[in-house]
Formats: structure tokens, sequence, C-alpha cells
């Protein structure tokens, strides 16, 4: 029997993971801007590793859509492209939505959707405050725990993939936007819909709020862009 010390959750992260983490949070700060270009050992000087990690980074967040891997040149770390954030929206939508049905077929007890109820609960204090950074961060921790209910781990690989993407564009965008007062009242029937098994509603009101999220996305994107910001 393996002791707790070599469970998965107590492993020391590799030096990959961690340039990987790193350059991931960098991305989504702003810190590395979208199109702008970097050697790998300026990055691996940044990051206090060698270049080898900074490489096997990189072509994790190549696999994502966050950079270009270019030879002799380093890494461009690529725009935010409305065109791009289209085809995630939509890819989303039926991932969400096929978790929204599936958790409302599941029969789950009120406990085992916890994540769900203290992700809105956050929300809404965060709206209450016009705190959108923590808004953002509990609107995400709803869209994981949906996914992760729906229980199809090939989906919740793929959503993970695309959800930074997102996170990024939001990132980009987040004090652009209204304040979320519908987006919360969204998240509360479909948790509402799940918790009576009514995979129907669920999914209804899920797509449509995805549809919203996307049109107004994109909207922010292509202003922006016109902004040359």
């Amino acid at each position: 029997m393996s002791s707790k010390a070599d469970t998965p959750s107590t492993k020391p992260l590799s030096n990959s993971q961690r340039a990987f983490l790193a350059l991931r949070d960098m991305i989504f700060a702003g810190d590395l801007a979208p199109g702008s270009d970097h050697l790998e050992s300026e990055l691996a000087e940044q990051l206090g590793v060698s270049r080898t990690p900074v490489r096997e980074a990189a072509l994790m967040l190549e696999s994502q859509g966050l950079l270009e891997l270019r030879p002799r040149k380093g890494v461009r770390i690529l725009p935010v492209s409305p065109d791009d954030m289209a085809e995630i929206y939509d890819v989303l939508t039926e991932l969400e939505c096929l978790a929204a049905r599936n958790a409302a077929n599941k029969g789950y007890s009120e406990p085992d959707l916890d994540p769900l109820a203290k992700a809105i609960e956050d929300m809404e204090v965060a709206v209450a405050q016009n705190d959108l950074e923590n808004w953002a961060e509990a609107d995400d921790r709803f869209h994981r725990a949906l996914v992760l209910l729906g229980g199809n781990s090939r989906a919740a690989t793929v959503f993970d993939m695309m959800n930074d993407q997102v996170r990024r564009a939001r990132t980009v965008t987040l004090f652009m936007r209204p304040l979320p007062v519908q987006s919360n009242e969204d998240h509360r029937q479909v948790f509402e819909a799940i918790k009576a098994g009514d995979a129907g509603t669920a999914d209804a009101v899920h797509r449509a709020h995805r549809q919203n999220a996307k049109n107004m996305m994109l909207e922010l994107l292509k202003k922006h862009r016109l902004r040359g910001v």
C-alpha cells in the first residue's frame, strides 16, 4: 500500500510544472502581454530555472492556445482573437449544458451541490460590493463545479483547456462589462433546476446564459481591438 506521502496531492511540483503555472499566471495577469515576444533564456532567468523546464512549459501552453513557439525566436504570446473566442464559447456551451443535464439527472443531495451554492453566494456578495475580481473568481468556481458534477472526465479535461482562454479574455474585459446581476440570477436558476432534477430547464437556462456571455464578450473584444488597446 502506498504511503500518504506518495499520493499525487502531496508530491512536489517539478520545475516544468512550476514554470507552466508561473508563465500561465503571468499571461493571465498581463505581465506577458498579448503579441509580445520573449526568449526562452529570458523567461528562464526570470523564473530562476533552466531553459528545459521553460521549453516544456511553453509546449503545454502552446497546446492550450496561449502562446506560439517559434524556432530560434522564442515564444510569442498569442492575442485574444474574437473568432477564436466565439469557437471556444461554442464548445464550452455544449460541454457545460451536457454537464448541467447530467447533474440534474444524477439526483444529487443538497450537500453534493454545496460547491455550486457557495459559488453563487460568493458571486452575489461580490456584486453587492462591486468587487468584480472576486465575482470572476467565484464565477469560475461555479463553472468548474458544474462540469465536475456532470461526471464526464473527458469533458472536464477539455473544459480546463478551453476555460483558461476564457479566463484570459475575461481579464482583458472584466472592468468593461456591466455589473453581472443577471449572470448571478442565471446561475441560481441553473442550480435550482439541477436540485429539482429538471434537466431540460438546467440545459435551457445555461445555454441562454452562455450565449449571452459569448455575445457580450465578442462585442467587448471587438471594441477593444478597434480602440487599439
